[in-house]
């Protein structure tokens, strides 16, 4: 079935004929589902990719809100990074140009401060457009009043919560009226993003373009039968020589086993850290920040150590020892082939431990492909470096210092762009950044030549076991 036309829509006739004069002709999916709702001033929890015409969706939405003889803020797009941010506002400017006067301001770091100021203080954005460092700064200074806003939109508010914005988000929205249309978008759905959607929207509505995302979990298994329980480092290796996962998480049965694997690992120049009992609350931490920031490619891992993770997007799961219990072998592999995406879970067996494996099938009611082992040593080693680095910085929320902060250092003087800038995350006394590999030193030399909150910071790459 084709999709509608915006002249299905009660727009004003100049939109139709802009949208027009713009190629937009029929709608995409998203804007299909949630311009109806927007329209009708409902809130709304779009789940949508980049690319899906989303920002069509809420700005077509919005404009039909603003009221251009008033010189005040009547909307607010809070964005992740400032490219988005230049984007979004580009698209709005283009979607705006029926309306006369229209006043769409950009408040992002790496622009003056001063500049923003005076330009706003001419008369103020109709709509507003910014990155929640930047935006709280003009908020406090009361260079910003989002007293009238009618509309207010988070856009790839997972990427806000993955970078660690959370804290500055909430704040934001104290300043906005509590009677408002809330428009929240993201391209996945984690417990975090339905917290804030209770939070701060009232009886949204859901809207999902993508129907992969609900499928159950589609995980293809495998196991690799071992003569020599010596072979099983050798096969791990090739394994990751074969499938160059993304992301991996090794099960080991014993805290020996992964130290020793991980070194290994390491060795090949594969990127892996080991997570056990043995470590305490900080290396645990810094372990598991590394793993899910994309500077580590493989996690070796015992049981009890990898209780309560959850990352996103995990390429491969692989049993290097198998499980004693075959519920444990299920809450192992189900850590990846989530999303929709088709995982990959390849568990070693020693030819005499057979009996495990047959306890699994059973259980599962699954069979397992079975994968020569002579098959796996044919294969040509690679090199596995994760493509970011995690950088320290030595203060954290005692300090005030927010990850909005850390962003406005690390962009503010150029070579460096929000999409070069990872996962921030901050603890009482330290900051974690994960920044773009080519990009770390760099972004070390930015922190330690310029101030966080008045504050002189020291910075280095995390790097060691």
């Amino acid at each position: 079935m084709p999709n509608q036309k915006f002249s299905t829509l009660s727009l004003p006739k100049t939109q139709l004929l802009n949208l027009e004069e713009l190629g937009y002709t029929s709608m995409t999916p998203i804007q299909e589902k949630a311009l109806p709702i927007i329209l009708k001033g409902r809130d709304l929890l779009g789940q949508a990719q980049t690319g899906s015409g989303k920002t069509a969706a809420f700005g077509i939405g919005l404009l039909e809100q603003i009221d251009v003889r008033q010189f005040t803020t009547q909307s607010l797009i809070i964005c992740p990074t400032r490219e988005l941010a230049d984007q979004v506002s580009k698209e709005l400017r283009r979607l705006g140009r029926y309306i006369p006067n229209l006043k769409i301001s950009t408040v992002c770091g790496g622009t003056p401060i001063k500049r923003q100021i005076h330009a706003m203080g001419q008369h103020a954005p109709h709509i507003a457009v910014g990155t929640p460092g930047r935006l709280l700064d003009h908020l406090e200074r009361r260079t910003l009043d989002l007293a009238d806003v009618k509309v207010l939109v988070l856009d790839e508010a997972d990427r806000m919560l993955d970078m660690g914005f959370l804290d500055e988000v909430e704040e934001i929205i104290q300043y906005t009226p509590q009677r408002r249309q809330t428009l929240l978008f993201s391209a996945t759905y984690p417990q975090d993003i339905q917290a804030i959607s209770r939070k701060i929207q009232y009886k949204p509505e859901m809207v999902v373009v993508e129907a992969t995302v609900t499928e159950a979990p589609k995980i293809e298994q495998s196991v690799v039968i071992l003569e020599d329980g010596r072979d099983k480092s050798d096969a791990t290796l090739n394994l990751l020589y074969q499938y160059a996962p993304e992301s991996t998480v090794v099960f080991c049965n014993t805290i020996a086993s992964t130290i020793e694997l991980a070194e290994f690992l390491q060795d090949h120049n594969i990127d892996s850290l080991a997570l056990h009992g043995d470590l305490d609350q900080r290396e645990r931490d810094q372990v598991l920040l590394r793993f899910s920031n994309h500077s580590c490619r493989v996690l070796v891992a015992t049981d009890v150590a990898a209780r309560g993770l959850d990352i996103e997007d995990l390429s491969m799961v692989v049993n290097y020892d198998i499980p004693f219990d075959a519920e444990v072998y299920v809450h192992r592999i189900g850590r990846t082939g989530r999303a929709g995406k088709t995982g990959i879970a390849v568990s070693l067996s020693l030819a005499g431990k057979g009996h495990r494996l047959e306890d699994i099938k059973a259980y599962t009611e699954q069979e397992m492909i079975e994968i020569p082992f002579s098959k796996l040593v044919e294969t040509s080693p690679i090199s596995l470096i994760a493509p970011m680095l995690t950088i320290e910085i030595n203060e954290g929320k005692k300090s005030k210092i927010s990850a909005g902060d850390i962003l406005g250092a690390l962009t503010s003087r150029g070579g460096i762009q929000g999409a070069d800038v990872g996962k921030i995350t901050i603890f009482p006394m330290q900051s974690y950044v994960a920044v773009k590999r080519e990009c770390a030193e760099k972004a070390v030399d930015q922190i330690w030549n310029t101030t966080l909150k008045g504050l002189r910071c020291r910075a280095r790459i995390v790097k060691g076991e």
